[in-house]
């Protein structure tokens, strides 16, 4: 991607304003400004914006507080799109939604008054504060390795219990499942599975884990489940026809629930801790998935961070209990290649030269053509 510095000039649009990026990015217009609060901004969370044409984007909290290298706020500098940071919560506030706002320098307008002064981040600037976080991602680090550890305490029983599954319309005999989440390059990865032959040839159980069914769908596969907490997964998608699974939490707590009765949809629970695209995984377990493959899976310790995890014990518990038919799609798309046996193109031929005699044997005008041919040929030799 060709890396452009945003200039310092004027960048007017009207403003669309939400604490949360990825219920904003669902209603953002090209050309319009982000007006943001979002901490330690990540990576899937600025290529949406980026996608979505934001003019500029507006961010009340600071795009990298420097706890460790998150990568979203250089994809905006470097997408040529002005991101001014730390502009201070107020500023969701004092601005309505869809008015128009001027961005110039370290300054945000309305209406010719400024409002609020932030911190324009360019591409050399956001280079420098990620070096400083490399030198000391060690800190975090043994934070998040602590936390793991106390957490386990907690949740070692992920490892262990039996949830029993809904019961569902969808059945997972001698079946492998694809489980898409919401992670690094999930849309490329999914692509390229796509593109092996995979799907058409093994059709798996499809499941969208919140916003993973809309990549299902985008690539015109209707995902057979879709469960998470569906704050981010679009209405269409929602209506595709997909068996529906609401995450409960211990306790019974299931925030999803609400969206679907509002919609009208009907819907099945299924408890269990750990995140969504750990239940996921459970529930294709339980079901009795002969493998399953996922795409968009979190692994690194940049990624959980991105999605604001303080440790990784439910995803490490869980790995654990299903690592034994558990494999990435990155593999399978490198292993998988659908092939052409030599004995199979001797037996395509060989039908094809069978076919053709029997079309011979019972076909009156080729005959005539093909012994008209041969009287030709001898006709020729015999000169």
């Amino acid at each position: 991607m060709a890396i452009r510095e945003p200039e310092v000039a004027q960048v007017v649009g009207r403003c669309r304003i939400d604490r949360r990026t990825k219920s904003l990015v669902q209603r953002l217009l090209p050309g319009e400004i982000a007006v943001i609060d979002h901490a330690d901004l990540d990576r899937l969370s600025a290529e949406a914006l980026i996608e979505a044409g934001a003019a500029a984007v507006i961010n009340a909290s600071r795009s990298m507080t420097g706890r460790y290298p998150n990568l979203g706020p250089l994809l905006i500098a470097a997408a040529g799109i002005p991101l001014l940071d730390d502009v201070g919560s107020n500023v969701l506030d004092i601005l309505v939604e869809g008015e128009v706002v001027t961005v110039v320098g370290d300054e945000v307008i309305v209406a010719g008054a400024i409002i609020a002064h932030g911190e324009q981040q360019t591409v050399a600037s956001l280079e420098q504060k990620i070096a400083e976080a490399r030198s000391t991602v060690g800190v975090e680090l043994e934070r998040f390795a602590s936390n793991t550890l106390e957490y386990l305490k907690h949740e070692h029983h992920l490892a262990t219990d039996v949830p029993e599954p809904p019961d569902l319309p969808v059945s997972f005999k001698g079946r492998q499942a694809l489980v898409v989440s919401r992670g690094y390059d999930y849309r490329h990865d999914l692509a390229t599975l796509k593109r092996s032959g995979y799907l058409r040839e093994l059709k798996p159980v499809l499941i969208g884990v919140d916003g993973g069914a809309d990549a299902l769908c985008e690539l015109g596969l209707r995902p057979d489940i879709i469960i998470g907490d569906f704050d981010s997964v679009s209405v269409e998608t929602l209506r595709c026809g997909a068996a529906l699974v609401v995450h409960a939490y211990p306790g019974g707590d299931a925030p999803g629930a609400g969206r679907l009765e509002d919609l009208g949809l009907r819907y099945e629970r299924f408890q269990a801790g750990g995140t969504s695209e750990d239940v996921a995984l459970l529930l294709a377990d339980e079901m009795g998935a002969e493998l399953i493959v996922a795409v968009g899976l979190h692994t690194s310790l940049e990624e959980f961070l991105d999605k604001g995890r303080d440790g990784m014990s439910s995803s490490f518990l869980v790995r654990l209990k299903v690592g034994r038919i558990l494999v990435d799609a990155k593999g399978v798309s490198r292993l998988y290649r659908p092939v052409v046996r030599r004995s199979d193109a001797v037996v395509l031929i060989v039908a094809m030269l069978l076919a053709l005699v029997a079309v011979a044997i019972v076909n009156r005008p080729l005959q005539l053509w093909l012994r008209s041919v041969w009287l030709l040929l001898r006709s020729a030799l015999g000169r």
